[in-house]
């Protein structure tokens, strides 16, 4: 998966539009192949943002759990304690 595209679900608050709408940019990129299309394929590449960012929305909104939400910062800390270990045997 995708480094930079984070777990969007069971946290509070729950994840913003924006937020969606970034990894479903990131994933776009990611399966396009380009981090800027080109002209001839930006309206390819809107399209293919919205309609992940809706159907992303739709699933977060459908995903059911018994466990408590998770903090962001909590999340953010562990997940730097996992790169400066990854990178540190570098």
């Amino acid at each position: 998966m995708c480094r930079n595209i984070r777990p969007l679900h069971n946290f509070e608050p729950p994840a913003t539009r924006s937020e969606v709408q970034a990894a479903a940019l990131q994933y776009v990129r990611k399966v396009g192949g380009a981090s800027k299309p080109s002209r001839a394929n930006e309206q390819a590449y809107a399209t293919a943002v919205a309609e992940i960012t809706r159907v992303t929305e739709e699933l977060l909104d459908a995903l059911v759990t018994s466990a408590p939400p998770k903090d962001r910062e909590t999340e953010a800390a562990k997940a730097r304690a996992r790169a400066a270990q990854r990178y540190a045997a570098s």
